[in-house]
């Protein structure tokens, strides 16, 4: 059977197109590459013979943005035609890695004393979720950072609090101090009037038992509040 000369063509165009994109990427780094082009040079192992510009474009057309593309759910990414299971995970995979990039730069820290860094790993894990997660950043003697962990998740607005359940999990941990945080997928972090009874009901129970709740911190898109900066604590 004769080969098929437009698909050869192609083929070679799609080829020589992968080769320029990272030669510049070499030579000029991240900077000099469009937000879709990005994504297809991620996709490039995933997709080795698809032209995965076409790909890249529609995701960020769905999507809005380069971060919320990787932040997206995967049943949401299996709606862009070309997408294969391979290609999810690496999507799935670079936004895990910038959040453990961001962790690990909290781990050797005390944490009161790097909140820019705190706020931009919160910020890189949560504010994208589309439900609603309660995490707890637990605390030692120094605020260094014993364990973070993702208590509970929710609906688009809604995510069951227990405040016995937080300070029996900080007990376990022996943490002395606590930050709390969460995400409204809304994009306002303005919190709300059960978000403040709940922080205080936590607050009331930890302070006999020398846990001290240094704040609750909403996350929002690309806003954050404090809780203790409003005196709300």
């Amino acid at each position: 059977m004769a080969e098929n000369p437009d698909a050869s063509t192609a083929a070679q165009d799609n080829k020589g197109h992968r080769q320029r994109l990272r030669e510049r990427f070499r030579k000029s780094g991240e900077n000099s590459l469009a937000d879709y082009e990005l994504l297809e040079f991620l996709l490039f192992s995933a997709l080795p013979r698809r032209d995965t510009k076409p790909i890249a474009k529609a995701m960020l057309q769905r999507f809005g943005s380069f971060s919320a593309v990787l932040a997206a759910p995967r049943e949401r990414l299996r709606e862009i035609s070309g997408l294969s299971d391979v290609s999810i995970d690496t999507i799935k995979a670079v936004h895990a890695a910038i959040a453990r990039y961001h962790r690990a730069e909290l781990s050797e820290r005390r944490l009161l004393d790097s909140w820019s860094k705190v706020i931009e790993y919160l910020q890189a894990s949560m504010e994208l979720s589309p439900v609603e997660q309660f995490r707890i950043l637990f605390l030692d003697r120094k605020n260094g950072l014993i364990a973070d962990e993702v208590q509970q998740t929710g609906t688009v607005d809604h995510t069951p609090v227990y405040p016995r359940e937080v300070i029996r999990r900080a007990l376990e941990h022996s943490a002395t101090a606590l930050i709390l945080v969460h995400n409204h997928p809304s994009g306002d972090p303005t919190p709300s009037r059960a978000d403040i009874q709940m922080t205080k009901k936590i607050v009331e129970i930890a302070k006999p038992l020398g846990i001290e709740v240094h704040d609750h911190i909403i996350i929002g898109l690309r806003n954050n509040v404090s809780l203790r900066g409003l005196q709300l604590i």
